[in-house]
This record gives structure tokens, C-alpha cells and sequence, in this order.
């Protein structure tokens, strides 16, 4: 994995395997290839129904790596994630049981429907792709991808994610109901007996391997340049959204090196060996809609998350 060819076919093949199972969806989709050649985690937010589970269970088996998913309710504790020690009474030892976070893609469903204590254990998971258990650090995948999914109309019985671990997320990804003609071409599909969640998803090749992900990963930032007047820009669109009059606190530094990140998998995406201004715009809101907060006087205001990042967008200029 030492060329942008390499990256890209790797790329290709990916993106092939997700069209295969997922119909439509396609900013989606690129959005996630982004984030997994980038090395983050992503947050899914759309209603129940629109593949979220299938899309992070058909990249699971594409990229050949270990698959976990956990259904996050109200009463899941610390130890339902992590595992715990067991006494062998034959032995007279204590053995450990991993938890399902030990894994390499890991799919968090309802994230926002477990406490926060829960959400706590899984922050060290993302951020430190290991866990303390019992005193003891135990190592998890150093390809750990945490796919969290949650709904954005069903608030009652929730905890919202708090401020430190929605930082955690490299992007936040909105996933609308798929188009008509993507809905149609689904339902022709299980009218002839393919069911996508099964045996298309059984049927895919894996195109590469956890060691691969690893060595694309860190071949991203060799293979593809950022000129200085983009890291300019890049960091004016952060910083700006600090600055307005209507949000209560904005991005901080890790958004700047994600929204960095994210724009260099874009551009290898894309095939390209340079950033452009084009690939840092389209995923500024990604980067940066879950790490913006609005004053409470804007909220009441009905002032809208969307509209004031948009400002933010356009009040900086473009670099040629």
C-alpha cells in the first residue's frame, strides 16, 4: 500500500461491495469510506429502517475484520461492554471474558439510550482502543471502527451524548430515507428472493484485510498532500465557529485534524494526490455540526445549527 493507485483500488472495491447490498445512499456511503480510511468513528442519525445496521455489517465483511454489535438500552452496564473476570473453580483463577467492544468494527446501536456511565467506558474504548477492567489496561483492535447509531425524533428514555464524546466522533452523518428509485430497486430484490442482509452480505469477497486497513491508513497522509493555504483554511472554518455571536461553545483542535484527515481520504476517494477546496467544504459540516453548540438565546430564538454553519462557511474565503 504505497500509492495513490493502490488506495484507490482499494477504494473502488469497497464502494462496489457496499452497492452491492446497500441501494442508494451514496453520500453516505462515501462519507463512511471516508471516515474509515481516515481512522475515526461515525455517528449515524436517521430514522429506524434506513440500513444503518447493514451498511456497518457489509463493511465488516469487506474489509475481512471481526463484527460486534450491541443493542444499547437503559439498563446496559459498564461490564456488559467490556467483559469481566470469571472464577474457575477447576483452576482456582480468575479468567477474563471479553466483552463484545473487543472487536474490530463495532456497531453501538441507540448509543443515546444507554446512561452515561456506559457511554463513559465506551469513550476510553474509541479513544485510547483499549479498556481498564478491573485494574488491568487490556488492548482492543489498533483498527478499532465505532459505527453508533442513534434516532433523531424519539428523545423520551434517552441520554444525550455529552460534549467530550461527541468530540470522539470524527463525523456525524445524517441518513435520510432512501430515494424512490433506490427504494423500488430494493424491494425488486427481495421480491426475487435475494435478501440483502443475508446472503448478498454472506456472498461478499473480503478485498483486503485488518493489516491492510492499517497500512492504508497510515499510507493516507504520504500519498496525499495539503498545500499551505488550505491548512489556512481549514483552520479559519474551525475557529470561525467560535467566534459567532449565536453558539455557546465552538469546534476545537481535534476538529481542525479530523476535518484534515477527513479532506485527505476524500481527495484519495476521488483520486487525487492533493486536497481541494471542494473536499474540505463538503465535509466541514460532518466535522463540525456534533462539536458546535448554540446559546440558549439562540435556541430560543429558533435559530437553526445548520443555517449558522453555513454563515460561518461563507463568511470565509476560499482559497484558489
Amino acid at each position: 500500500m504505497n500509492d495513490l493507485a493502490d488506495l484507490q483500488r482499494l477504494a473502488t472495491d469497497l464502494r462496489a461491495g457496499l452497492d452491492r447490498v446497500v441501494m442508494g445512499q451514496d453520500a453516505v456511503k462515501e462519507q463512511v469510506l471516508v471516515a474509515l480510511l481516515a481512522g475515526g468513528h461515525v455517528l449515524l442519525e436517521g430514522e429506524p429502517g434506513t440500513a444503518k445496521t447493514l451498511l456497518a455489517l457489509t463493511l465488516a465483511r469487506l474489509i475481512g475484520c471481526r463484527f460486534n454489535r450491541i443493542q444499547f438500552t437503559p439498563d446496559l452496564m459498564p461490564v456488559d461492554l467490556l467483559g469481566t473476570s470469571v472464577f474457575d473453580p477447576a483452576t482456582r483463577t480468575f479468567a477474563f471474558h471479553p466483552g463484545p467492544v473487543f472487536t474490530d468494527v463495532l456497531l453501538a446501536d441507540e448509543i443515546n439510550r444507554t446512561p452515561p456511565r456506559t457511554q463513559s467506558a465506551l469513550l476510553e474504548c474509541m479513544q485510547e482502543s483499549a479498556a481498564t477492567i478491573d485494574g488491568v489496561r487490556r488492548p482492543i483492535s489498533e483498527a478499532l471502527f465505532v459505527i453508533a447509531t442513534q434516532n433523531p425524533v424519539e428523545f423520551e428514555g434517552t441520554y444525550p451524548l455529552p460534549e467530550a464524546q461527541r468530540d470522539r466522533f470524527l463525523l456525524k452523518i445524517a441518513v435520510p430515507f432512501p430515494a424512490a428509485a433506490d427504494e423500488r430497486a430494493m424491494l425488486g430484490a427481495y421480491a426475487e428472493g435475494r435478501r440483502l442482509h443475508e446472503t448478498t452480505v454472506a456472498g461478499l469477497t473480503p478485498v483486503m484485510d485488518l493489516a491492510g486497513l492499517v497500512a492504508a491508513r497510515h499510507a493516507l497522509t504520504a500519498v496525499v498532500r495539503v498545500d499551505g493555504p488550505l491548512l489556512d483554511y481549514l483552520m479559519a472554518l474551525v475557529r470561525a465557529t467560535r467566534e459567532d455571536e449565536a453558539v455557546r461553545f465552538g469546534a476545537g483542535p481535534r476538529a481542525t485534524l479530523a476535518l484534515l484527515t477527513c479532506s485527505r481520504a476524500l481527495a484519495c476517494l476521488r483520486g487525487r494526490d492533493f486536497v481541494s477546496p471542494d473536499d474540505i467544504k463538503q465535509l466541514a459540516h460532518g466535522v463540525l455540526v456534533h462539536r458546535v453548540a448554540l446559546t440558549a438565546e439562540a435556541e430560543m430564538e429558533g435559530v437553526r445549527l445548520d443555517d449558522v454553519l453555513q454563515r460561518v462557511f461563507t463568511r470565509i474565503e476560499v482559497p484558489r
